[in-house]
């Protein structure tokens, strides 16, 4: 093989280990794809819904964030953040209060059109399902967006901030609705 050849090929290679470590950074401390799986999030998330998670957000109120669930090994839940650190929770005839100021959840129009029963969510304070009247120094407080069929902060609690994987950035499966999310 000539020099000439062997330099080629060598500057090709390099190139390449460029690429597949940029790709590692990126997917390690970036950003990374991942599925959804249920539909604790319907209608704004489906089963099998592809995602793009970023992982340097700074997690605000309403958030869609994806994180390690507290009670199975291995698993991730998908659910959107009501609560931050030192917040006050109440949920009343379908209205949810934040620190005492009401927040229309309009991410939950078309399940509350939907629905055949008076309320989506069943009337409930803070204290009353985590026995704290605020949500803890880095927890979070999350429901899912189907709130009649969602495993999240009313069953198992507060979620660590550090548990938390990424924030939902953009949907790009299936194809009908590639874009931002709500």
């Amino acid at each position: 093989m000539k020099a000439s050849t062997k330099k080629e090929v060598l500057s090709w290679l390099k190139t390449f280990a460029l690429a597949i470590i940029i790709v590692f950074v990126c997917r390690q401390f970036i950003f990374t794809p991942t599925s959804v799986f249920g539909e604790s999030m319907s209608p704004t998330f489906h089963d099998a819904d592809r995602v793009i998670l970023s992982k340097t957000s700074e997690i605000q109120r309403f958030d869609v964030v994806v994180f390690d669930a507290p009670d199975l090994e291995g698993e991730h839940y998908i659910k959107r953040v009501i609560g931050l650190p030192g917040d006050t929770i109440k949920m009343e005839d379908d209205v949810l209060s934040i620190n005492g100021e009401e927040f229309p959840e309009e991410y939950l129009r078309e399940n509350k059109e939907n629905n055949t029963l008076e309320e989506l969510t069943f009337d409930f304070t803070l204290e009353e399902i985590t026995g704290e009247t605020k949500v803890p120094k880095d927890m979070l407080f999350v429901m899912g967006d189907n709130r009649l069929d969602s495993k999240d902060s009313r069953i198992f609690g507060f979620v660590p901030y550090d548990s938390v994987i990424g924030e939902v950035k953009f949907r790009f499966y299936p194809v009908n609705a590639v874009g931002v999310p709500e």
